[in-house]
């Protein structure tokens, strides 16, 4: 069949909707999670690790596709230490039609420190994605995000991509909003990025942001560690956050910056599944 004799639309049963939930409770000095629920395709695993919980987020479909909805939905109790990341990098297939839909929720409590660290989301030529992130924190919580996003498969020789990518953050400390964007691109995705002002022929991105009572204070550190980096970075502080952007058209340079970045951040390697 050629694309021109694909159907407009995908009958709603061919697509996937997957939800996971789950509590993260301290228990004396160790973290567990209670109340997991799953469907959908949508699963977690928590090995054991040397220090706190780490819960692997899991798409048993292999990736997203168009018309797919996943939703991770997080509370986070007090005092609770928490790294979540994703098995492997989240594929976003072509859509025919109707856009992939992402939403994350956290809700983290008093005193807990929460890693969100999921490996790279990359975009396939003609992927369409909605994505949302919600993050609630206590003002003694912390929080450290990262996202990566690869623009098409270059591996492949997919240098050149089209589609729609829209992604919206809201977070949140002690009820009031601290950290709010907004970012869409329409139609030649590549060709947007090679624009000066939006990416410079860049064909990776990403956001590394770090809340704490204790933040601002890192942000030489983290200046220092991110001198000799192979790709474009800037880092700044303000209100209690610390924001680092990276950019390259390689995304190889940008995961090289990354893997030593959280190293030298978390005083540890980043989880063990990135390796």
């Amino acid at each position: 069949m050629t694309l021109s004799h694909v159907p407009a639309h995908v009958p709603s049963y061919v697509r996937a909707v997957g939800e996971l939930r789950a509590d993260f409770q301290r228990v004396g000095d160790k973290t567990f999670a209670m109340n997991i629920f799953e469907t959908g395709g949508l699963r977690l695993r928590c090995p054991r690790v040397a220090q706190g919980c780490e819960g692997v987020l899991i798409n048993t479909g292999g990736g997203v596709a168009g018309g797919d909805r996943a939703s991770y939905d997080f509370d986070i109790g007090p005092d609770a230490r928490l790294t979540l990341t994703t098995q492997s990098a989240e594929k976003i297939y072509r859509a025919q039609s109707d856009p992939a839909e992402i939403d994350v929720a956290l809700r983290i409590g008093a005193g807990a420190a929460v890693e969100w660290l999921p490996q790279e989301t990359i975009l396939f030529d003609g992927a369409r994605l909605n994505r949302r992130l919600d993050m609630d924190l206590e003002e003694t919580s912390s929080l450290t995000l990262l996202e990566s996003v690869v623009y098409g498969r270059m591996a492949m020789g997919e240098t050149a991509i089209g589609g729609s990518f829209r992604d919206r953050w809201r977070i949140r400390r002690g009820r009031r909003l601290i950290f709010a964007e907004d970012m869409k691109i329409d139609g030649d995705l590549t060709g947007a990025l090679d624009r000066p002002a939006v990416g410079g022929g860049a064909r990776a991105s990403a956001i590394f942001v770090h809340i704490a009572p204790d933040a601002q204070a890192r942000l030489e550190e983290i200046r220092a560690r991110l001198a000799d980096a192979p790709c474009e970075v800037g880092a700044s502080a303000w209100n209690g956050m610390v924001v680092v952007r990276l950019l390259s058209p390689s995304p190889e340079k940008v995961r090289a910056a990354i893997m030593a970045l959280l190293q030298s951040f978390r005083g540890r390697d980043a989880p063990r599944v990135w390796q």
